[in-house]
Protein backbone atom coordinates (compact mmCIF):
# COMPACT_ATOMS: atom_id res chain seq x y z
CA UNK A 1 0.00 0.00 0.00
CA UNK A 2 1.28 3.39 -0.93
CA UNK A 3 2.38 5.49 2.02
CA UNK A 4 1.79 9.59 1.60
CA UNK A 5 3.16 10.32 5.07
CA UNK A 6 6.25 8.86 3.62
CA UNK A 7 5.65 11.05 -0.01
CA UNK A 8 5.15 13.72 2.46
CA UNK A 9 8.60 13.57 4.06
CA UNK A 10 10.64 13.22 1.02
CA UNK A 11 8.34 16.70 -0.29
CA UNK A 12 9.21 18.65 2.87
CA UNK A 13 13.12 18.52 2.73
CA UNK A 14 15.48 20.87 0.48
CA UNK A 15 15.80 18.37 -2.10
CA UNK A 16 12.04 17.52 -2.72
CA UNK A 17 10.98 21.24 -2.63
CA UNK A 18 13.74 21.61 -5.14
CA UNK A 19 12.66 18.90 -7.52
CA UNK A 20 8.70 20.16 -6.96
CA UNK A 21 9.75 23.48 -8.31
CA UNK A 22 11.93 22.40 -11.02
CA UNK A 23 8.96 19.98 -12.01
CA UNK A 24 6.26 22.25 -12.34
CA UNK A 25 8.16 24.25 -14.50
CA UNK A 26 8.37 21.05 -16.71
CA UNK A 27 4.92 20.98 -16.67
CA UNK A 28 4.48 24.37 -17.36
CA UNK A 29 6.90 24.31 -20.70
CA UNK A 30 4.66 20.95 -21.37
CA UNK A 31 1.22 22.79 -20.93
CA UNK A 32 2.42 25.49 -23.95
CA UNK A 33 1.33 23.35 -26.77
CA UNK A 34 -2.03 22.03 -24.08
CA UNK A 35 -2.86 25.80 -24.01
CA UNK A 36 -2.12 26.80 -27.58
CA UNK A 37 -4.33 24.21 -28.37
CA UNK A 38 -7.41 24.94 -26.35
CA UNK A 39 -7.02 29.04 -26.58
CA UNK A 40 -7.76 28.50 -30.47
CA UNK A 41 -10.39 25.82 -29.90
CA UNK A 42 -12.60 28.11 -27.79
CA UNK A 43 -12.01 31.17 -30.13
CA UNK A 44 -15.06 29.21 -32.12
CA UNK A 45 -17.37 29.69 -29.18
CA UNK A 46 -19.29 32.75 -28.37
CA UNK A 47 -17.00 35.31 -25.88
CA UNK A 48 -19.36 34.73 -23.19
CA UNK A 49 -18.61 30.65 -23.40
CA UNK A 50 -14.78 30.84 -23.93
CA UNK A 51 -13.63 31.63 -20.24
CA UNK A 52 -15.27 28.64 -18.93
CA UNK A 53 -14.40 26.29 -21.81
CA UNK A 54 -10.93 27.61 -21.22
CA UNK A 55 -11.35 26.69 -17.55
CA UNK A 56 -12.66 23.08 -18.25
CA UNK A 57 -10.11 21.79 -20.96
CA UNK A 58 -7.45 22.93 -18.16
CA UNK A 59 -9.30 21.38 -15.16
CA UNK A 60 -9.93 18.03 -17.15
CA UNK A 61 -5.96 18.24 -18.50
CA UNK A 62 -5.26 18.21 -14.28
CA UNK A 63 -7.76 15.56 -13.68
CA UNK A 64 -6.35 13.18 -16.75
CA UNK A 65 -2.75 14.11 -15.44
CA UNK A 66 -3.12 13.34 -11.49
CA UNK A 67 -5.22 10.15 -12.22
CA UNK A 68 -2.68 9.12 -14.96
CA UNK A 69 -0.17 9.85 -11.88
CA UNK A 70 -1.53 6.93 -10.05
CA UNK A 71 -1.67 4.42 -13.05
CA UNK A 72 2.13 5.27 -13.66
CA UNK A 73 2.80 0.73 -13.72
CA UNK A 74 0.43 0.77 -16.30
CA UNK A 75 1.58 3.33 -18.46
CA UNK A 76 4.91 2.06 -18.68
CA UNK A 77 3.48 -1.25 -19.75
CA UNK A 78 1.74 0.39 -22.64
CA UNK A 79 5.06 0.98 -23.75
CA UNK A 80 5.90 -2.77 -24.33
CA UNK A 81 4.61 -4.22 -28.05
CA UNK A 82 1.48 -5.61 -27.66
CA UNK A 83 1.82 -6.75 -31.78
CA UNK A 84 4.49 -6.88 -34.64
CA UNK A 85 3.73 -6.31 -37.95
CA UNK A 86 7.01 -6.84 -40.65
CA UNK A 87 8.97 -7.52 -37.34
CA UNK A 88 8.31 -3.86 -35.89
CA UNK A 89 6.76 -3.84 -32.10
CA UNK A 90 3.25 -1.87 -31.76
CA UNK A 91 2.52 -0.81 -28.73
CA UNK A 92 -0.21 1.13 -27.03
CA UNK A 93 1.71 4.24 -26.23
CA UNK A 94 2.89 4.19 -30.03
CA UNK A 95 -1.28 3.90 -30.65
CA UNK A 96 -2.06 6.48 -28.99
CA UNK A 97 0.66 9.15 -30.12
CA UNK A 98 0.15 7.97 -33.77
CA UNK A 99 -4.00 8.55 -33.33
CA UNK A 100 -3.09 11.80 -31.35
CA UNK A 101 -0.78 13.34 -33.83
CA UNK A 102 -3.02 12.95 -36.59
CA UNK A 103 -6.11 14.29 -35.17
CA UNK A 104 -3.86 17.42 -34.42
CA UNK A 105 -2.45 17.34 -38.06
CA UNK A 106 -5.89 17.32 -39.56
CA UNK A 107 -7.77 19.73 -37.04
CA UNK A 108 -4.54 22.07 -37.21
CA UNK A 109 -4.89 22.29 -41.35
CA UNK A 110 -8.55 23.04 -41.38
CA UNK A 111 -7.88 26.08 -38.70
CA UNK A 112 -4.94 27.17 -40.86
CA UNK A 113 -7.26 26.64 -43.86
CA UNK A 114 -9.92 28.93 -42.44
CA UNK A 115 -7.47 31.22 -41.31
CA UNK A 116 -5.69 32.08 -44.69
CA UNK A 117 -9.10 31.47 -46.40
CA UNK A 118 -11.81 33.00 -44.34
CA UNK A 119 -12.11 36.47 -43.63
CA UNK A 120 -12.42 37.68 -39.97
CA UNK A 121 -16.68 38.45 -40.43
CA UNK A 122 -17.14 34.98 -41.54
CA UNK A 123 -15.00 33.59 -38.68
CA UNK A 124 -16.26 35.80 -35.86
CA UNK A 125 -20.01 35.03 -37.23
CA UNK A 126 -20.16 31.92 -39.01
CA UNK A 127 -18.01 29.48 -37.58
CA UNK A 128 -18.25 30.23 -34.32
CA UNK A 129 -22.24 29.52 -34.40
CA UNK A 130 -21.46 26.45 -36.11
CA UNK A 131 -19.33 24.81 -32.83
CA UNK A 132 -20.65 23.44 -29.82
CA UNK A 133 -19.86 23.87 -26.38
CA UNK A 134 -19.73 20.10 -26.19
CA UNK A 135 -17.78 19.46 -29.26
CA UNK A 136 -14.92 21.72 -28.21
CA UNK A 137 -14.56 20.37 -24.85
CA UNK A 138 -14.44 16.86 -26.78
CA UNK A 139 -11.36 18.11 -28.88
CA UNK A 140 -9.89 19.34 -25.61
CA UNK A 141 -10.39 16.28 -23.59
CA UNK A 142 -8.63 13.98 -26.61
CA UNK A 143 -5.76 16.39 -26.41
CA UNK A 144 -5.31 16.62 -23.00
CA UNK A 145 -5.75 12.22 -22.85
CA UNK A 146 -2.45 12.46 -25.52
CA UNK A 147 -0.28 15.25 -24.39
CA UNK A 148 -0.82 14.04 -20.68
CA UNK A 149 1.75 11.49 -21.24
CA UNK A 150 4.64 13.34 -22.07
CA UNK A 151 3.57 15.11 -19.01
CA UNK A 152 3.17 11.70 -17.02
CA UNK A 153 6.50 10.31 -18.13
CA UNK A 154 8.81 13.81 -17.33
CA UNK A 155 7.07 13.65 -14.13
CA UNK A 156 8.12 10.27 -13.45
CA UNK A 157 11.44 10.53 -14.82
CA UNK A 158 12.67 13.18 -12.36
CA UNK A 159 10.44 12.22 -9.33
CA UNK A 160 9.38 8.93 -8.22
CA UNK A 161 7.29 10.51 -5.28
CA UNK A 162 3.46 10.64 -6.15
CA UNK A 163 2.52 13.58 -4.05
CA UNK A 164 5.88 15.72 -5.27
CA UNK A 165 4.24 15.04 -8.99
CA UNK A 166 0.97 15.48 -8.31
CA UNK A 167 1.77 18.75 -6.31
CA UNK A 168 3.33 20.22 -9.29
CA UNK A 169 0.66 18.91 -11.63
CA UNK A 170 -1.93 21.00 -9.52
CA UNK A 171 0.64 23.99 -9.62
CA UNK A 172 1.19 24.06 -12.83
CA UNK A 173 -2.22 23.78 -13.87
CA UNK A 174 -3.85 26.51 -11.30
CA UNK A 175 -1.04 28.65 -12.93
CA UNK A 176 -1.95 27.95 -16.11
CA UNK A 177 -5.88 28.17 -15.87
CA UNK A 178 -5.57 32.03 -13.91
CA UNK A 179 -3.18 33.25 -16.96
CA UNK A 180 -5.05 31.14 -19.96
CA UNK A 181 -7.25 34.11 -20.83
CA UNK A 182 -4.53 36.12 -21.06
CA UNK A 183 -3.12 34.06 -23.40
CA UNK A 184 -5.70 33.25 -25.56
CA UNK A 185 -7.02 36.85 -25.75
CA UNK A 186 -3.22 37.80 -27.16
CA UNK A 187 -2.99 34.77 -29.48
CA UNK A 188 -6.01 35.21 -31.13
CA UNK A 189 -6.09 39.54 -31.75
CA UNK A 190 -3.20 39.02 -33.34
CA UNK A 191 -2.98 37.06 -36.61
CA UNK A 192 0.43 36.35 -36.94
CA UNK A 193 0.65 35.03 -33.39
CA UNK A 194 -2.09 33.06 -34.06
CA UNK A 195 -0.04 31.40 -37.11
CA UNK A 196 2.97 31.15 -35.58
CA UNK A 197 0.77 29.17 -32.68
CA UNK A 198 -0.81 26.99 -35.86
CA UNK A 199 2.34 26.13 -37.20
CA UNK A 200 3.88 25.33 -34.17
CA UNK A 201 0.62 22.83 -33.34
CA UNK A 202 1.30 21.25 -36.89
CA UNK A 203 5.17 20.98 -36.06
CA UNK A 204 3.95 19.00 -32.75
CA UNK A 205 1.26 16.83 -34.63
CA UNK A 206 4.37 15.67 -36.92
CA UNK A 207 6.43 15.48 -34.24
CA UNK A 208 3.72 12.75 -32.17
CA UNK A 209 3.41 10.79 -35.01
CA UNK A 210 7.08 10.79 -35.49
CA UNK A 211 7.53 9.66 -31.95
CA UNK A 212 5.09 6.53 -32.44
CA UNK A 213 7.10 5.52 -36.02
CA UNK A 214 10.18 5.48 -33.65
CA UNK A 215 8.60 3.78 -30.84
CA UNK A 216 8.29 1.36 -33.04
CA UNK A 217 11.52 1.34 -34.81
CA UNK A 218 13.13 1.02 -31.68
CA UNK A 219 11.77 -2.37 -31.10
CA UNK A 220 14.22 -3.87 -33.29
CA UNK A 221 16.90 -2.50 -31.46
CA UNK A 222 18.83 -2.79 -28.32
CA UNK A 223 17.70 -0.49 -25.26
CA UNK A 224 21.35 1.47 -25.92
CA UNK A 225 20.80 1.77 -29.47
CA UNK A 226 17.29 3.29 -28.81
CA UNK A 227 16.53 6.87 -30.75
CA UNK A 228 14.90 9.43 -28.77
CA UNK A 229 13.28 12.28 -30.84
CA UNK A 230 14.06 15.93 -28.73
CA UNK A 231 11.27 18.54 -29.02
CA UNK A 232 13.22 21.44 -27.67
CA UNK A 233 14.17 22.52 -30.77
CA UNK A 234 10.26 23.00 -31.81
CA UNK A 235 10.17 25.26 -28.39
CA UNK A 236 13.30 27.26 -29.84
CA UNK A 237 12.03 27.61 -33.08
CA UNK A 238 8.45 28.95 -31.72
CA UNK A 239 9.99 30.90 -28.91
CA UNK A 240 12.23 32.54 -32.08
CA UNK A 241 9.16 32.98 -34.37
CA UNK A 242 7.11 34.67 -31.13
CA UNK A 243 10.20 37.34 -30.95
CA UNK A 244 10.34 38.36 -34.60
CA UNK A 245 6.65 38.61 -34.73
CA UNK A 246 6.72 40.69 -31.57
CA UNK A 247 9.09 43.11 -32.81
CA UNK A 248 7.06 43.40 -35.99
CA UNK A 249 3.54 43.90 -33.82
CA UNK A 250 5.43 46.92 -31.91
CA UNK A 251 7.22 48.22 -35.56
CA UNK A 252 3.89 48.86 -37.09
CA UNK A 253 2.89 50.21 -33.26
CA UNK A 254 5.07 52.82 -33.79
CA UNK A 255 4.12 52.74 -37.91
CA UNK A 256 0.69 53.87 -36.85
CA UNK A 257 1.49 55.85 -33.73
CA UNK A 258 3.32 58.56 -36.76
CA UNK A 259 0.95 58.40 -39.09
CA UNK A 260 -1.67 59.58 -36.70
CA UNK A 261 1.01 62.67 -35.48
CA UNK A 262 1.37 63.15 -39.44
CA UNK A 263 -2.34 63.32 -39.58
CA UNK A 264 -3.24 65.28 -37.09
CA UNK A 265 -0.50 68.10 -38.27
CA UNK A 266 -1.61 67.81 -41.60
Amino acid sequence: MHSFASDLSSLLTVNGLVTLLTLTILEIILGIDNIIFISIAVDKLPREQQAKARTIGLLLALVVRTVLLFFVGYIAGLKEPFLHIAGYGISGKALILMGGGIFLLVKTWQEIQEHIHGDEDEIGHGKKGKSTFNAIIMQIIIIDFVFSFDSILAAVGLSGVVLIMVSAVVISMILMILFSGLVADFINKNPGIKMIALSFLLVIGGILVAEALIDSYNTTLPHVQHIELNKNYAYIALAFAMMIELFNIKERRIKRAKDFTQEDKE
